[in-house]
């Protein structure tokens, strides 16, 4: 068993040292987890004034006063955290997800979906879907807007991924349906970690999840409050993919007969 947890708050936009001081007290009420997940662009905020504005508020993965900021509070007590992050690789934005634990830096995802003036911002998403064996659990990350498409929760289910982690800045509540619905169809865990407030014309809606391998909610957020979530989960369990004695919801699948997909 491990202690799955996700902290739901309203990053600032554009002060990097307010979100670590926030954060900071944050992580500390949080030591006893095991994995936990923060929102999207965690360390900037999410509704630039401009594409400048953007850059100018990013940090690259190896320059990052952030990801020595999560680093130290990973190391200090011993666990491991997923949080979004405005990345910043030679001279093109992404809308990443870093995944740091005790002994530092681990990996990242860049989000493939872009999502409304998104597009104007970020580069699409270049790396895949990696999955990274961080010893109790295997991780595969999305970043928010990637829930709509079945596509890519189940290329992370196919590559082992027993718990996925999702930093979200969500303004619609589709995501609270979508989730548990994922996370039924590919049997794996899943952790939503929206962020709250507001920018400018966005309203962020809250209800951050943690979702169980039979899409059951095992721990959702309110609407309006900053919240810690911390819940035990078996990422074991998400080996079994059986749905019946004689269905296994990978093996059962035809590829052949999907090309249409593509």
């Amino acid at each position: 068993m491990i202690k799955a947890a996700f902290i739901q708050f309203a990053p600032y936009l554009g002060d990097l040292n307010k979100n670590i001081v926030l954060l900071d007290k944050l992580i500390d009420k949080s030591k006893s987890a095991d994995l936990l997940v923060l929102p999207e662009l965690a360390n900037s905020g999410y509704n630039f004034n401009s594409k400048e504005q953007a850059f100018q508020l990013a940090e690259s993965i190896n320059n990052s006063k952030f990801i020595r900021f999560l680093h130290d509070k990973c190391r200090r007590h011993d666990l491991y955290i997923v949080s979004g992050f405005n990345e910043i690789d030679n001279g093109k934005l992404y809308n990443s997800a870093v995944l740091i634990g005790p002994n530092g830096y681990i990996g990242k995802y860049r989000k493939v979906h872009l999502f409304l003036n998104e597009k104007n911002i970020f580069s699409r998403g270049n790396l895949g879907f990696p999955v990274f064996d961080i010893g109790f659990c295997k991780i595969g990350m999305l970043v928010c807007f990637d829930h709509f498409f079945p596509e890519a929760w189940r290329i992370l289910a196919l590559k082992g991924a027993e718990v996925i982690c999702h930093p979200s800045n969500l303004i619609t509540k589709f995501a609270q349906k979508t989730v548990p619905v994922h996370a039924l169809l590919n049997r794996v865990f899943v952790i939503t970690a929206d962020r709250i407030g507001k920018e400018k014309e966005l309203e962020f809606t809250g209800k951050s999840i943690i979702v169980n391998t039979v899409g059951e909610i095992l721990y959702q957020a309110h609407e309006d409050a900053e919240e810690i979530g911390i819940i035990e989960i078996d990422p074991e369990i998400s080996k079994d993919k059986m749905i019946t004695p004689g269905n296994h919801i990978l093996n059962d699948r035809i590829p052949e007969e999907y090309s249409e997909l593509m």
